[in-house]
């Protein structure tokens, strides 16, 4: 089976690349050549264009930053695929757009799996990210070895809606953590608790969360480094709240999340990292949050 992949970015190339490395025929193409180097690396091949590319594979995989530019990739490569090929969305992304393209690519035969990913950029290029997977279930089990070739967990959730939403629930909750850990770790502080024990003792309690045990080591590094935008946090978190209006579900953490990530976004630009969230509190109390021995950035181990 012949896979095309579009969306190189800090996330996609390590799911192109765990494809290739898994003995799989990959084909890529980006706006940007050089972020194709890791794959074009682990064996997979270059396409000229989006056309070209959807025109010589039985799947092609998107990962895309916006549901504009999904949009717009699958306006060039829809004409050019072949009726029995399938369409697979790893972009966290909209359900209601997912099913617009997924309508249009059913006209033409062509099957459409929704699989976002959770558990960041460190896990993807570890090859043990979580694939949430939406879809029917022969198209599922036609591509679960790919699937189990780019992540760790792949777990089938249904639709396009149930994967979609599910995603955005668990950047939600992380994005929520997020803004507590900061605020923990900056009450540990301020009553002169050392930050690497106060670190250690959220770890080991039950308050401990996965976001704390990540990102709270490039914030206490002073990297902020996670590989993952404010304009991403933004985008996800309006699809939670838009979410939550459109099911009739009062999301009150929720809401607070997102405008404090609109503020961040508005103070340190879109392309800061996430993690930088925390830095409000630090600027407004005026305490950095720092400590030996972190890193600045996470490995796959971690």
């Amino acid at each position: 089976m012949r896979y095309g992949f579009v969306g190189l970015g800090n996330l996609g190339k390590h799911l192109a690349a765990n494809l290739a490395r898994g003995g799989f025929d990959v084909t890529v193409h980006d706006l940007d050549r050089d972020a194709a180097a890791i794959v074009l690396a682990a064996g997979a091949k270059w396409a000229a264009s989006v056309a070209d590319l959807a025109r010589g594979c039985d799947a092609l995989i998107t990962c895309l930053p916006s549901p504009k530019a999904t949009a717009a990739v699958m306006n060039q490569a829809l004409p050019a695929m072949a009726s029995g090929t399938t369409w697979i969305e790893m972009s966290t992304n909209d359900f209601a757009e997912v099913e617009a393209l997924a309508a249009r690519a059913a006209e033409r035969g062509i099957a459409t799996l929704a699989c976002p990913v959770t558990g960041g950029v460190h896990r993807a290029e570890a090859g043990a990210i979580t694939v949430l997977v939406g879809g029917a279930q022969q198209d599922f089990d036609r591509h679960r070895a790919a699937l189990e070739a780019m992540g760790g967990k792949v777990i089938h959730l249904g639709g396009i809606e149930q994967a979609a939403v599910t995603k955005v629930v668990t950047n939600m909750l992380a994005f929520i953590h997020l803004i507590a850990a900061g605020e923990a770790l900056m009450l540990c502080s301020k009553a002169g608790v050392d930050l690497g024990a106060a670190f250690a003792a959220i770890a080991a309690s039950s308050g401990n969360s996965f976001v704390h045990e990540t990102e709270s080591k490039v914030i206490l590094n002073g990297s902020y480094d996670i590989g993952f935008t404010m304009d991403l946090a933004c985008k996800d978190a309006g699809f939670a709240t838009e979410f939550g209006r459109r099911f009739g579900v009062p999301l009150r953490l929720a809401g607070v999340m997102e405008q404090t990530f609109i503020e961040g976004r508005a103070k340190y630009g879109g392309g800061a990292w996430s993690s930088m969230i925390v830095k409000l509190l630090e600027d407004a109390v005026g305490t950095p949050l720092r400590a030996p021995g972190f890193p600045a950035k996470l490995g796959p181990e971690d």
